[in-house]
């Protein structure tokens, strides 16, 4: 755990280095140093990236919950055919 925490914690502070200084400029100041380019056009880049990050984000958890635990218990389930072939 403090593997993963510090691996996590290496990489944050890490991300100030990814953006030059006339693209630091050019950022809006939420993304000053993080990103590198010319940033979001309006508004709409960024209802478009968090309704990605939202359903990036669910795809992830549903993945990782239906890997631990798939639920699935009858006989004649569809998988039955090909675990017992």
């Amino acid at each position: 755990m403090k593997t993963l925490l510090l691996t996590v914690l290496a990489t944050l502070l890490s991300l100030a280095a990814f953006a030059c200084p006339v693209c630091e400029k050019q950022q809006p100041k939420v993304l000053q140093g993080i990103s590198h380019g010319a940033g979001p056009q309006s508004d709409w880049d960024y209802i478009l990236v968090w309704a990605t990050v939202v359903i990036v984000v669910a795809c992830l958890f549903f993945s990782i919950k239906w890997l631990v635990r798939p639920g699935e218990e009858s006989r004649d389930h569809i998988k039955r055919t090909v675990l017992e072939f």
